[in-house]
């Protein structure tokens, strides 16, 4: 068992008060802060104390790290990346490739020559993406594609003549046929038409934004073409699910998910990828029909994860084997859950954490490490609304 140090991640979309906060650094932050990385991604891994970065320490060792049985099932890496979102702008519209279109991609791009960092490169590794957020504020996204009749509803309260005919594709065809036409026909309208459709758009939004059943997703739209003037995914908006999330729910994201962080801080868990196909509403590259290829249109309401009673343990169950989160509610000593590599980290007041021979003391913002072979450790809160996750496998 050993104490993490992070790195931070800068984007724009970040906030310059959230991961200052959480690490005890002075607020506001020079630049936004966007996310905070907690694994063994080979672009940017955390650091053990004794100075190795934890991919060194799993290549070094990963029997002793990983477990023999992660070890073969994993090849040797890591399958999970923990991350912190704070988010005060919305993020890119995008979406995940599967494991299948992951390892396609990424095999043509590395055949083509394609420099692993060049900016017009879809796949950075070979793997997917699945993904969790748990809100650790309340956490607004657009998820998923809505149903197409109840989009219908939408488009029609907007009242925009421009789209009339856009409509009428959708409300002939109200299935993943016809949200795929409306979707393609969208995206790849030329920048002219968009210039006159966006702006349309938003002044049909603006009427929908004083209240009634749209006007969360208005104030979104209209928010979305103000930052993105002439942006197509702004129209994209238009066809996805608004959830907010309250402190401590869930989203679980599969491949081919359409959807877009607006605001909030969360705690991220994901396959260990960086693969992102975007849509729109950012300056990174679009790459439109490799993301028609991977998005899925089927509408299902997004379902929001509340999470299932352990012990002193909330866990989120997904369909994920790369990953499992848990939350801690419990209010004394409690065993820290086992099988596999683990990391803990404590989102809020402070904790002891124990093991057979060593015990750590977990302040707000710090993380360890658990090794698989850190079995019959315990956690215990040394402040009331201490708060931590812990971030495994999905095999345990």
């Amino acid at each position: 068992m050993e104490l993490l140090t992070n790195p931070v991640r800068a984007y724009a979309w970040g906030s310059r008060t959230v991961i200052a906060e959480l690490l005890g650094r002075p607020v506001p932050s020079p630049h936004p802060e966007a996310e905070l990385w907690l694994g063994a991604h080979p672009g940017d891994p955390s650091h053990l104390a004794t100075g190795k970065s934890l991919v060194e320490a799993i290549s070094a060792d990963p029997e002793g790290q990983l477990g023999p049985d992660r070890t073969r099932r994993w090849q040797g890496t890591l399958p999970f990346l923990l991350k912190v979102l704070a988010a005060d702008q919305p993020l890119s519209l995008q979406a995940h490739p599967s494991l299948a279109q992951a390892r396609a991609g990424f095999a043509a791009e590395e055949s083509a020559g394609l420099p692993r960092d060049a900016p017009d490169r879809n796949y950075r590794d070979a793997n997917h993406k699945p993904e969790l957020i748990c809100a650790l504020t309340p956490f607004a996204a657009l998820v998923g594609f809505r149903a197409p009749a109840d989009t219908v509803d939408l488009l029609r309260a907007l009242d925009v003549p421009a789209i009339a005919a856009h409509v009428e594709l959708l409300a002939a065809q109200p299935d993943a046929a016809g949200l795929r036409a409306l979707f393609t026909t969208w995206i790849t309208l030329p920048q002219g038409r968009l210039s006159q459709l966006v702006p349309a758009v938003a002044d049909g939004a603006v009427r929908l934004a004083g209240g009634g059943r749209w006007q969360e997703v208005a104030r979104s739209v209209l928010e979305l073409a103000e930052r993105y003037p002439g942006d197509a995914g702004v129209l994209a908006a238009l066809l996805l699910n608004r959830v907010t999330l309250a402190p401590g729910e869930a989203l679980y994201l599969p491949a081919g998910n359409l959807h877009m962080y607006l605001s909030g801080a969360g705690v991220e868990l994901m396959a260990n990828s960086d693969n992102v196909l975007r849509g729109g509403l950012t300056p990174k590259h679009v790459d439109v029909p490799e993301l028609l290829r991977v998005l899925d249109f089927h509408a299902e309401p997004p379902p929001v994860l509340t999470g299932v009673a352990e012990g002193a343990w909330v866990r989120y169950d997904t369909p994920a084997e790369e990953f499992l989160l848990r939350r801690f509610v419990g209010s004394g000593p409690a065993p820290v859950p086992d099988g596999g590599p683990r990391i803990l980290l404590c989102t809020a007041g402070e904790a002891v954490v124990a093991t057979h021979d060593t015990e750590l003391a977990l302040a707000r913002g710090a993380a360890v490490w658990l090794a698989a072979s850190d079995t019959g450790a315990t956690v215990e809160p040394r402040r009331p609304g201490t708060q931590l996750f812990l971030a495994g496998d999905g095999l345990s």
